[in-house]
């Protein structure tokens, strides 16, 4: 290990947004050792990084941030330089059913993570960096105006966001108290390949597929900004590498859509690929009652990114939405396994043997 320039720790790297930061980081940095930590819960899949899986630059350790005799073990192991923290419950449904299991995580497991390398970097902490990729969820809800920025009050609304938003409060914490080195981010709604179908892209995309329902909360008029996740990556790449530190960047696709819009824009997609009348997938729609504490609209402004760094979303939402739907479509055996569970079994297949 003595021969890599950097030891990076990327946390839920098997998840949807983290492996694909970790593809990034292991193609592109041939010289940093990029160990992936992740629990493997129901969100993370092996599966998604079997393209990297036998590089010479990548690690595959499995624990839980909340465990902090592993998360020591880690450190000494590796002797990180680094962390991208990923690693959340994130699905604000699951939030409202069981909001203890996101305050363990998001929250106990953060300041556990927080508390392992400061103690492991004390005393040498000039060349080291503990990056934490957070929501705009944590501002709350916008009318139909303005945007969130770097300086917007939080104001969480769901035992998900309230989560994140602890968490993000913690990270400035062990800076400003123990002098950590750390940059935090905060992205707007992600969407792309490797995506777990619970969420709003790739669920509608499968239950057209099947001639399923689509349920739309409410009347669909919530607002989100939608970047692609390849996009996000960069951006995390660009933070890690040129991020002040003790800033907080936000990483929006400056891409705003209506809930329903996005439905009938796939409902079109999909008429179109599978060669359906157009018009048919909509009549899946179906209006059901909305969740509690659904924020209306949020929105971000990534002009400090932008100005400061360089970083710009490299796909309009038109067409980063066509090279998702390819990608499903020409993906349905994974699919399938997540939507089954069998997914799970790839862990037990590749990794228990050895």
């Amino acid at each position: 290990m003595a021969n890599f320039t950097k030891k990076i720790m990327i946390t839920g790297g098997a998840g949807f947004i983290g492996s694909h930061v970790v593809r990034l980081f292991v193609k592109k940095y041939p010289g940093y050792l990029i160990v992936n930590l992740d629990a493997l819960t129901y969100a993370g899949n092996l599966a998604n990084l079997q393209d990297v899986e036998s590089l010479p630059n990548y690690k595959f350790e499995k624990g839980d941030i909340t465990d902090e005799a592993r998360m020591k073990e880690l450190f000494d192991a590796y002797t990180f330089d680094a962390v991208i923290h990923l690693a959340a419950e994130s699905h604000v449904d699951r939030s409202i059913l069981d909001p203890l299991a996101f305050v363990k995580t998001n929250v106990l497991g953060t300041a556990n993570l927080l508390n392992v390398a400061y103690t492991k970097w004390k005393g040498a902490l000039d060349d080291k960096l503990f990056y934490h990729v957070s929501t705009d969820e944590v501002y709350g809800s916008l009318g139909k105006e303005g945007f969130f920025t770097e300086e917007t009050p939080y104001d969480p609304r769901s035992p998900y966001s309230a989560s994140k938003a602890s968490s993000d409060h913690f990270v400035m914490a062990w800076h400003h108290t123990y002098g950590l080195p750390v940059v935090l981010s905060n992205c707007s709604n992600n969407y792309g390949s490797h995506h777990f179908p619970e969420k709003l892209i790739p669920l509608m995309i499968n239950n057209i597929l099947n001639s399923r329902p689509l349920p739309v909360y409410g009347k669909g008029e919530n607002v989100r900004d939608w970047l692609y996740v390849e996009d996000h990556a960069r951006a995390i790449d660009t933070i890690f590498h040129q991020g002040k530190k003790g800033e907080t960047y936000n990483i929006g696709g400056f891409n705003e859509w209506k809930n329903i819009d996005i439905v009938h824009l796939l409902c079109g997609i999909m008429d179109r690929k599978l060669n359906r009348p157009a018009g048919e997938s909509a009549k899946l729609i179906t209006y059901v009652k909305d969740r509690p504490g659904h924020d209306l609209r949020y929105a971000i402004d990534a002009t400090k990114l932008n100005k400061e760094l360089g970083w710009t979303p490299s796909l309009q939402f038109e067409e980063g939405l066509e090279k998702t739907v390819d990608w499903y479509l020409q993906n349905q055996d994974w699919v399938k396994a997540v939507t089954s569970g069998d997914y799970q079994k790839y862990y037990n297949e590749q990794y228990n043997k050895r």
